[in-house]
């Protein structure tokens, strides 16, 4: 452990050494903006000797909040999306649900608020990722995102170049504690302050206290060589990871199928004071969980330096406080202006005209004699000449100044300006948040960072089969078991539910379990941002609003859609009664019990159409049947007169009577003929619509009756 302690007093002193301009900057960023110490030192003392004032009027805090403010009102959001072969779209919105989850339960919109608001002030801020049991009695380990209100507390490794820390292998975190706090902390372990400290603690004692104990995380990594390892069912572990689970995948037969060398990252925490490492632990994962927020950076010979948002206002800042002070003083002062007459014309009451100026007195006498012997005027005060035009003058160029330097002008903070329009105005707003855009844009960074972190923590924390809460984009929650078979199932809110497969007595027809298994699979992670879930909701409900002020037939289609967005009492309940008000095309939507039954319907309507356009065209058919017998019927009427009438000629030519019986009967057997045909297929057409009616007639029944259900499902009444 000597080596450690050693090897962690020189990175400090290094990285001590590389800050220690940054640092002094910010400490005096810091003092000047938020906590108004405008004025040099030695003004202040020349001013007091004088009994003349020093006033500040602060105007940082306004500029940085909006900056500060801008970025609680459009929160980034960490979004993970699937990369690989063993990844998939469902398991990384369980990821995103569970990495809501995570920044709702540890309150890391504080420390995202915390880290920009120190960045625009003084020039960086952090916030750190943590691991921590999930209750004192449970053995299951949850991810937090917790603020740090010391930036200055925070060294940082001296050689990175990246802008989120992911390339940091050194870090320390100080701290000051009581000495019964160290005691309960380290019992046995000596109280021993760092005797290598560094200037951080001579140069500013707000952040230090006499009799303290200082101690320090000191955050290590080391790149190590190891194995990687391509598993018979396409996974590629690091051969750690794999001894750990081998005994798992000996059980389910799965084999090693491909090893290549690679490089790998290890973590470790030291504890220690300026004598001893007090504690040691291994961080599970590969990068160092503090994160930065950068402010302004600049890069001159490969020195980074970051600056706050108004540091290049300062001197515009006293400008404004001098010349503000002087006008101001300029005011205080006039109505002490002297008084002036002969001499002698004060002898009378002359305990009153020596209080003149201090006090308020009903009248004042002077010696009428003394003036008219020295020929002069009754005593007057001297006039106020009023404030210099040029005093208040240069007192507005500081102004224009500051807002010129840090890139918000009148409109961006609110104030009245020069622009008349909606338009003009939105554009100079538009301007400043270009100004200060890259403030924001280093949260974004900074949170995507943690957002890797967290996504890098999830298999090594959340290993074993459990319950887990995720959070929806609305805030709304729900439990998901974890590296296990689960049954999806709709609710009755039409959402997509996960049961445990084990709690099922027998498994559903069609349905296939799936397992949301966190140590599989590779994830990519950005951070997007914009207005809030409730911000958006708000906006929707102001554009269905305007949609339905320009056409009004609208809210019969959206009424429930509104109710819903806006922040009302009941508005659930409202909801559910505007639904009503819909078309029957759109009831039900998101009620799997009446979606089913809409479905049934369309089909039963299908199938009534396929019976009604199969009866007309069998009727066709048999109209086309009936069409041409009547079609040969006439032909044979034809024939068969040609034929009598021949046969006609020939019996009278032979004047054989017997013949003409016979001409008669062969007329009465083929009409008999043609007649029963055709009322042959006169029934059969009849047949023929008698069961199509009949078919109809059943499937109308089925839909009425099916269509009651759905009635009755929705509380429309029964048509």
């Amino acid at each position: 452990m000597d080596d450690v302690l050693k090897e962690a007093k020189e990175f400090f002193e290094a990285a001590e050494s590389a800050e220690a301009e940054n640092r002094e900057r910010w400490i005096e960023d810091m003092r000047f903006g938020r906590m108004g110490e405008q004025w040099d030192p030695r003004v202040v003392a020349a001013r007091q000797r004088e009994e003349r004032p020093c006033w500040t009027f602060n105007m940082f805090p306004a500029f940085i909040r909006q900056v500060t403010n801008d970025a609680r009102q459009n929160k980034p959001q960490i979004k993970v999306y699937a990369v690989d072969d063993e990844s998939d779209d469902d398991t990384a919105e369980i990821l995103n649900g569970l990495i809501r989850s995570v920044q709702v339960q540890s309150n890391a919109d504080a420390a995202y608020d915390t880290a920009i608001d120190f960045a625009a002030s003084m020039g960086v801020g952090y916030f750190r990722v943590n691991v921590d049991y999930a209750a004192y009695d449970s053995f299951d380990m949850d991810i937090t995102v917790d603020r740090m209100t010391n930036p200055l507390a925070v060294y940082g490794d001296p050689t990175s170049t990246a802008v989120d820390s992911s390339d940091w292998n050194t870090c320390f975190v100080t701290d000051l504690l009581t000495e019964k706090q160290f005691e309960q902390m380290f019992p046995g372990k000596e109280k021993i302050d760092w005797d290598s400290i560094s200037s951080l603690d001579k140069s500013d004692t707000l952040w230090f206290e006499e009799n303290a104990v200082r101690i320090a995380e000191f955050w290590k990594r080391d790149e190590i060589d190891t194995e990687f390892l391509m598993l018979s069912d396409k996974q590629v572990l690091e051969q750690s990871v794999y001894e750990k689970q081998r005994g798992m995948f000996d059980a389910e037969g799965i084999m090693v199928e491909a090893t290549r060398p690679g490089k790998a990252y290890k973590v470790k925490q030291y504890k220690m004071n300026g004598h001893e490492i007090l504690e040691e632990n291994d961080w599970l994962g590969r990068y160092i969980p503090i994160i930065p927020v950068y402010g302004e950076e600049v890069i001159i010979e490969g020195d980074r330096k970051f600056f706050s948002l108004t540091h290049f206002a300062k001197d515009a800042q006293r400008s404004y406080n001098a010349w503000r002070t002087y006008t101001t003083e300029v005011v205080a002062l006039a109505p002490k202006a002297p008084w002036v007459g002969p001499a002698g014309a004060f002898d009378v009451d002359a305990e009153r005209w020596a209080t003149a100026n201090t006090q308020n007195h009903a009248y004042l006498e002077y010696d009428a004699d003394a003036v008219a012997r020295a020929g002069g005027m009754p005593p007057q005060r001297q006039p106020f000449a009023g404030i210099p035009a040029g005093a208040l003058q240069e007192a507005m160029s500081a102004s224009g100044d500051m807002k010129s330097v840090i890139g918000i002008h009148e409109a961006g903070l609110g104030e009245k300006s020069n622009e008349r329009s909606g338009v003009a105005i939105r554009a100079r707003q538009q301007e400043g948040d270009t100004s200060t855009f890259h403030f924001a844009d280093n949260l974004n960074r900074a949170i995507q960072h943690a957002g890797k972190i967290i996504v890098d923590l999830i298999p090594k924390v959340y290993t074993r089969p459990r319950m887990a809460r995720i959070l929806g984009m609305d805030g709304s929650a729900k439990r998901v078991p974890l590296n296990q078979e689960v049954i999806p199932k709709e609710d009755e809110n039409g959402e997509v539910q996960y049961l445990p497969a084990y709690n099922l007595e027998e498994m559903p027809d069609g349905v296939v379990p799936r397992i949301f298994d966190m140590t599989t699979g590779k994830y990519d992670v950005v951070c997007e941002s914009g207005p809030s879930y409730n911000t958006k909701r708000q906006e929707a409900a102001d554009q269905m609003l305007e949609l339905m002020r320009g056409w009004p037939e609208a809210g019969r289609l959206i009424g429930d859609l509104l109710a819903k967005n806006l922040d009302w009492p009941e508005a659930d309940e409202i909801k559910k009664r505007l639904q009503h008000l819909l078309p029957p095309e759109l009831k039900g939507k998101g009620d799997p019990k009446v979606a089913e039954a809409m479905k049934v319907i369309e089909a039963l309507k299908a199938e009534l159409q396929a019976a009604s356009d199969d009866k007309q065209e069998r009727m066709a058919k048999v109209q086309t049947d009936i069409k041409k017998v009547e079609i040969d019927s006439f032909k044979a009427q034809t024939d068969r007169m040609k034929a009598n009438a021949e046969i006609a000629g020939k019996l009278t030519e032979e004047d054989n009577p017997d013949n003409s019986f016979e001409l008669e009967r062969m007329k009465m057997d083929h009409t008999s003929r043609e007649k029963a045909l055709d009322r042959g297929l006169q029934i059969q057409l009849a047949q023929m619509k008698a069961e199509s009616d009949q078919q109809g007639d059943v499937l109308k029944a089925m839909l009425q009756e099916l269509q009651n259900s759905v009635n009755a499902m929705q509380g429309t009444p029964s048509q």
